[in-house]
């Protein structure tokens, strides 16, 4: 649910990407790279929660750029179909564990494991009236899995999102602006906001969760080459629960909360075969 493009998703097992990084790579790109990933990033330690976790470190990544299995800046997935205007693929991504010792909320409530998620994604290009910039609307579902003493399935999430990205032509930076939502099942929700009558307390009352809206989102992302090999990454992004349908839940202790990173990205070898697009 809460996914970092792809560097950083790498990076801290955490979450899809965007395509802002790619816009300033090179005109042809290798079929595949091997690179050495840095980066730190912050976030809520759940949508509405008031702490924080935070994550850095250091991992070599290999980026594969096939024409169906895709492992890029994009994201990683298996595109199953893309035209001039649409693109369906399978997409995989994940989430940073919480553990409730941690979050004053859930205190003496089972830890939220890492996530993963799973599922299609249908992006249609609204337009492109230029070659260096474009509008597309995301429709992403994905089922959501716990690794929590074994792999559980925690529910489903409807993200559509809208992205407008700018990629000067010949230029080294590039910056994509996103506005989405994100919609859960019950099963969801209550893995986040429920709380069962065991684990009530005189200040954490008993919650049924609601199926419906989880959050609202912007955000900002942006990249710049510095040279050939080396890629510096950064994405902000900004939640609101105003009107989230678990909005009264004990465990939302904030209405809208804000995550950062940056990663910086070194090419070690890339293939001689280009990528095939």
């Amino acid at each position: 649910m809460n996914r970092p493009p792809l560097l950083l998703a790498a990076l801290f097992a955490i979450v899809p990407a965007t395509p802002a990084a790619a816009a300033a790579a090179p005109p042809v790109e290798p079929l595949w790279e091997l690179m050495l990933g840095a980066g730190a990033a912050s976030t809520p330690a759940y949508p509405g929660a008031r702490e924080s976790s935070s994550r850095a470190i250091l991992v070599p990544l290999l980026i594969y750029r096939g024409k169906v299995f895709r492992s890029d800046e994009t994201g990683l997935g298996a595109r199953l179909l893309r035209t001039d205007r649409f693109e369906l693929d399978l997409g995989f991504a994940g989430s940073l564990p919480s553990r409730s010792r941690d979050v004053a909320a859930r205190e003496g409530m089972p830890d939220i494991g890492l996530g993963f998620e799973v599922g299609p994604r249908l992006t249609y290009r609204i337009t492109k009236p230029a070659p260096d910039s474009g509008l597309r609307l995301e429709l992403p579902l994905r089922a959501v899995l716990e690794a929590s003493g074994g792999l559980k399935h925690r529910g489903w999430i409807f993200e559509p999102k809208l992205v407008h990205e700018l990629r000067p032509a010949g230029a080294a930076w590039s910056v994509e602006t996103s506005a989405g939502l994100a919609l859960g099942n019950r099963a969801i929700n209550a893995h986040f906001y429920g709380v069962r009558p065991e684990f009530a307390t005189p200040t954490r009352p008993a919650y049924r969760s609601d199926a419906g809206l989880m959050f609202v989102r912007v955000g900002l992302s942006g990249s710049y080459r510095v040279n050939r090999d080396l890629l510096v990454f950064g994405f902000m992004r900004h939640d609101s629960l105003a009107n989230a349908a678990n909005r009264d839940s004990p465990l939302v202790k904030r209405g809208s909360g804000t995550s950062a990173g940056v990663a910086l990205g070194w090419t070690l070898r890339r293939s001689s075969r280009p990528a095939e697009n």
